[in-house]
């Protein structure tokens, strides 16, 4: 069995199929206890022809072979199969109902983690928290009430049974028992550790291949397979020397398991002989004894099978609770409200931002104001803190009070999940998930009509290329859109905000991959959709954003200056230096 902070609540949650598989286990292991005395009425009738049976001596005969032994035992092994399946539907099925719980509330924290989390962590760390350790987690939970409890009632059943018969030969058979327990109670602490090894050696193993396979374009690219075999050989065997060395010590538990019960049964077999040749014995009882010790020997075994198990489910169950454990970055405040509307006004009021681990601020002393219903382009050179400015406004990281307001309030008065209901965004990496481009569009809004994702799909100029498809809106898409060109991942992702028709649309470089047709004919359909409502663009061309009622100019995380295109070009040097330098390059058909 395991136990800790977030496993112990499922013992009474499930305590109603623990306690019936518990019943059924505890009836098989009484009907096992019955076996050794049948085995003791055959061979003590064969050898002497009758057999003493409730006090009454009885003759040996076919009859009594079938009334006593034949029926008996047949009813007794049909009635052990069926309780065999009733407590492992039970006991197996608790344990699979409490991976299934684990998971969806590792799931659910893992969506409430900030970006800060997931720039630390590695997917297929995370993958084999999901696979490896729930499934330990879940077979220590099943298994172990099952080998726990097996191990209690039919170990202490059939010793009590033993020692009835004789305890000095019980006593001695468990003398090479306790020292098994001794040894693998020092060997279990030992397999901790080599069971945690060998998850962190499969969790860099699944980083690395997720990895290479998401980037597998580039790596053929650059001609850099023979590279990355290397490297994956290198993991690939670090991966299996901490399986042998776990699987080494494991095996070495087993061997000396093996040794102490082989040790056990020349016990018996040698002193149990001795007391037959005495005459306190018959050869029957003799069985019946070993009888009963076979039935000792498995609670025995699953008592090191449970230190091994322990010892698994404990390092996987650390790591489990580390994730659950970890700290949500940003969250709501006490005081945090929701909003029932939001107009779509924007304020950066001095703000400074550095990210997590960073070596200088992203942004430095930016001040500007969006009003509401504007559409305002946010342009500067690479790294200079565009992306930012839509992080902080969606609350991927927490900026400190009275910096930034929404509609006037705080954004850290305003709950995260209602500041981010009425925001669309469109990312730089335009991620597409693995489903139809139907699905991908309307993904922000349940219970889309064919209608409204041809209308945000035709204003993104997206809905020609995709009845270009054979299957048209149901075309599926490969991992991450890898099916479609990068302009159609972006005119996608494009259409999927606009589903949304939120107060505050944010699209960051979003029409980068595009020819000028096209972005024209995008920004054009976004000021006739996006009539009052707050719409920014980023971007790097001036061609993007030249048309806005405003545009913002960062350098270095500053803001150099904040105007319409006119204005900027006038009294902006940076600004006309830009706007020249691209005019310059769309000459030259740069």
């Amino acid at each position: 069995m395991i136990f800790g902070k977030y496993i112990n609540k499922y013992y009474w949650k499930y305590i109603v199929l623990i306690v019936l598989g518990l019943a059924a286990l505890i009836a098989v292991d009484y009907a096992q206890t019955l076996i050794p005395e049948m085995y003791r009425l055959v061979v003590d009738g064969a050898d002497k022809g009758q057999v003493l049976l409730d006090g009454v001596m009885r003759s040996f005969d076919m009859q009594f072979v079938w009334q006593e032994v034949c029926v008996p035992m047949f009813f007794i092994i049909v009635f052990i199969v069926f309780g065999r399946f009733a407590w492992r539907i039970c006991l197996f099925g608790s344990g699979i109902r409490v991976e299934r719980d684990l998971r969806r509330e590792m799931f659910a924290r893992c969506e409430q983690l900030s970006c800060e989390f997931y720039s630390r962590e590695k997917i297929g760390n995370l993958m084999s928290l999901f696979t490896n350790d729930l499934e330990t987690v879940q077979d220590c939970f099943g298994s172990g009430i099952m080998m726990t409890f097996d191990a209690l009632f039919l170990g202490g059943l059939s010793l009590y049974k033993m020692f009835r018969m004789d305890w000095a030969m019980t006593l001695f058979s468990l003398i090479p028992m306790a020292l098994m327990v001794a040894v693998s109670l020092i060997v279990g602490k030992y397999m901790t550790l080599k069971w945690e090894t060998r998850q962190q050696a499969f969790s860099d193993l699944s980083d690395f291949s997720q990895e290479s396979f998401s980037g597998i374009a580039v790596i053929k690219a650059f001609v850099k397979e023979f590279k990355e075999l290397l490297a994956f050989r290198w993991l690939n065997k670090k991966n299996e020397d901490a399986n042998i060395a776990y699987t080494r010590i494991s095996t070495l538990l087993n061997v000396f398991v093996t040794f102490f019960v082989e040790s056990v049964i020349c016990i018996v077999l040698g002193y149990g002989s001795y007391l037959v040749l005495q005459g306190k014995f018959t050869g029957g009882q003799l069985m019946e004894f070993i009888g009963y010790f076979n039935a000792v020997i498995w609670p025995i075994m699953a008592i090191t099978e449970l230190i091994e198990m322990h010892s698994r489910g404990k390092a996987s169950l650390k790591r489990v609770s580390d994730l659950l454990e970890t700290t949500v970055d940003v969250c709501d405040r006490p005081t945090a409200a929701d909003v029932e509307h939001v107009a779509g006004s924007i304020e950066f009021r001095n703000v400074t931002f550095r990210y997590p681990d960073a070596d200088y601020d992203a942004l430095s002393d930016v001040s500007f104001c969006v009003d509401a219903g504007e559409s305002v382009g946010i342009i500067g050179k690479t790294g200079s803190g565009k992306t930012t400015v839509a992080d902080l406004i969606l609350r991927c990281y927490n900026v400190a009070d009275g910096t930034l307001f929404v509609d006037g309030k705080d954004v850290n008065d305003i709950s995260v999940h209602s500041l981010r209901n009425f925001c669309a965004y469109v990312p730089q990496d335009n991620f597409l998930f693995s489903d139809t481009i139907f699905n991908n569009i309307a993904f922000a809004v349940d219970d889309a009509t064919q209608q409204q994702v041809e209308t945000a799909a035709k204003m993104s100029d997206i809905d020609g290329n995709i009845n270009g498809f054979s299957h048209k809106y149901q075309t599926m898409m490969g991992e991450r859109g890898v099916t479609v060109s990068g302009g159609q991942k972006q005119r996608i992702s494009i259409a999927r905000a606009l589903m949304k028709d939120a107060s505050i649309l944010i699209l960051d470089d979003s029409v980068s991959a595009v020819d000028t047709d096209t972005e024209k004919n995008i920004i054009a359909n976004l000021r006739t959709a996006r009539q009052g409502k707050t719409t920014l663009l980023i971007a790097h061309r001036i061609s993007t954003v030249r048309n806005l009622d405003k545009i913002v100019l960062l350098d270095n995380g500053k803001v150099v200056d904040v105007g319409s295109h006119d204005e900027l070009v006038a009294r902006c040097p940076a600004y006309a230096n830009m706007v020249a330098l691209q005019a310059l390059e769309e000459e030259e058909g740069l």
